[in-house]
């Protein structure tokens, strides 16, 4: 089939795992021999005489970075605008796509590219697939009381409803979309997000320098990656370290990625009196990074909201112990007692209980770790996920759609 996918990051553009997500499925869906096509974006901040338009074929995926607008429009600042601008100049790259070049189907990853995907699909008569990775009520725990949450939340809304087929990475996406969107779940077709398991394993000696740069003295190691936002939950984790450090005095936590709250943890790190014992790290390279993994005692992934949770995947690469919130997709991801120890989002008391119960038994929490591992190679299998998109573009034929209303934005906690 010949495939238009729409991204607003591919690597190494890449703001979160939708970036990681997009480019796996393009790459084994071009190695199973469908025609795909990429149009997503150049570095915020550039414009088109730094950056201009660009087109190659990297790992038999033609890819299209379309070169922002002049205007000065910022992501951070100015959300929708660049939004729009963004879209608008998928619309006039992808317009001269369809010059010559017709797609079987359009798919679209997410919000941000809602606007270009609609009109790109309309224009070239196919139909469009829509993967929502996450919603913007799901962000703000059911609250949508700001302007901006509520301009958001009716992009999505539009996108759900206006797409052919809908996909989530989990079961507890396809019923927060079904409930949020007024979408049928029976519509909604879940595949999860999949993971390289070769990418994630290092050498020994990088491990053991990892070991020594975040953990000299041997003493227990914790380790967070991902965004700095609330709906993470750092704050549970910096919150019941010193319950961990009083059973096993010394334990150490770095916190790896960026994000708003990066300050904030900071002074929350102040607050519980353990700031010595944290080391925000920053964005980590890759292969940093899974040095890091493999050096941890346990990763921590205490998510207060979170669809599907690549991290966790990539942990298990990695052959480290997990310890998780039963946060949306999490539970699907991290099975109790199975593959890794769970606890409630916000339960700092039980994060605590999990985490000394991964450093009290460490041969329990290796054979965890094992079956984590193992259970890559099955469920989370990029080429069986790969298929299984196919299968839903194959099944899936544009529909007559009448005008759709605005939809109406609920005053109090959608999730209530």
């Amino acid at each position: 089939m010949r495939v238009l996918m729409l991204s607003w990051e591919y690597p190494p553009v890449v703001v979160g795992g939708l970036g990681r997500h997009v480019h796996a499925l393009a790459a084994q869906l071009a190695a199973q021999g469908h025609e795909v096509v990429v149009l997503c974006r150049q570095p915020s901040g550039s414009d088109a005489s730094t950056h201009p338009t660009s087109e190659e074929v990297t790992g038999g995926v033609r890819l299209v970075r379309v070169a922002e607008d002049p205007a000065h429009l910022v992501f951070e600042r100015d959300l929708v605008a660049w939004t729009l601008a963004l879209g608008h100049a998928m619309v006039r790259e992808g317009l001269r796509l369809l010059r010559d070049w017709r797609p079987d189907v359009v798919h679209a990853h997410d919000w941000l590219v809602a606007h270009a995907s609609i009109a790109l699909a309309e224009a070239a008569g196919a139909p469009l697939v829509a993967t929502v990775h996450a919603t913007e009520a799901g962000r703000h725990s059911g609250w949508l009381s700001q302007t901006l949450n509520q301009q958001v939340h009716s992009v999505e809304w539009w996108l759900a409803n206006r797409a052919d087929a809908l996909i989530t990475c989990s079961s507890a996406m396809r019923a927060e979309v079904a409930h949020l969107f007024e979408v049928d779940p029976g519509t909604v077709t879940v595949l999860h997000n999949g993971i390289e398991p070769r990418r994630w394993r290092v050498r020994r000696a990088e491990v053991a320098a990892a070991r020594e740069r975040f953990s000299p003295d041997g003493a227990p190691l914790l380790l967070f990656f991902g965004r700095l936002e609330w709906e993470k939950g750092v704050q549970d984790l910096v919150a019941a370290l010193p319950r961990v450090r009083r059973h096993h005095p010394g334990t150490r936590l770095v916190v790896a990625g960026g994000g708003s709250h990066a300050g904030w943890l900071v002074e929350q790190a102040r607050k519980h009196r353990v700031l010595r014992a944290v080391d925000f790290a920053g964005h980590l390279p890759d292969g940093e990074l899974a040095a890091a993994l493999t050096a941890a005692d346990a990763v921590v992934l205490p998510s207060r909201y979170e669809p599907f949770g690549i991290v966790a995947l990539e942990a298990a690469a990695a052959g480290t112990p997990l310890v998780a919130s039963t946060a949306g997709g999490l539970g699907e991801v991290v099975l109790d007692g199975e593959t890794g120890l769970s606890f409630a989002p916000g339960d700092s008391a039980g994060l605590a209980r999990a985490v000394r119960a991964v450093l009290d038994d460490r041969p329990a929490a290796a054979r965890r770790a094992r079956a984590a591992r193992a259970r890559l190679a099955t469920d989370f299998d990029w080429a069986r996920i790969a298929a299984g998109t196919a299968e839903v573009y194959a099944r899936t034929a544009p529909r007559e759609r009448p005008p759709l209303p605005r939809p109406k934005i609920p005053t109090g906690n959608v999730f209530s």
